[in-house]
């Protein structure tokens, strides 16, 4: 998986009766020629990522189609989750 570019944005709770901050992370990547998201027209990724107090964590991930914005049915492995988590919080911090 090989980040292009990114865009961030922090999530408001308009209730309040969501603690910590969230942040939606839409990731754009680029996928390998024997990858099936390239065949499915993957734009990239998106995030939403909380952190609350001393722990972080990404509570919602879906794969998004080009120009259309449509969610692909796939998921990411463990070891992917780990890497956007490590992603989203190395780069929340220049938001901040």
């Amino acid at each position: 998986m090989n980040i292009t570019q990114y865009a961030v944005s922090e999530l408001k709770d308009p209730t309040g009766i969501l603690t910590g901050e969230r942040y939606e992370f839409r990731i754009y990547l680029d996928f390998e020629e024997d990858d099936e998201l390239l065949e499915e027209d993957a734009a990239g990724l998106r995030t939403i990522y909380v952190v609350d107090g001393e722990s972080d964590k990404i509570t919602a991930t879906y794969f998004f189609k080009k120009g259309t914005e449509q969610a692909l049915d796939f998921e990411l492995e463990d070891e992917e989750i780990e890497e956007v988590l490590e992603f989203c919080r190395a780069n929340v911090e220049k938001t901040s």
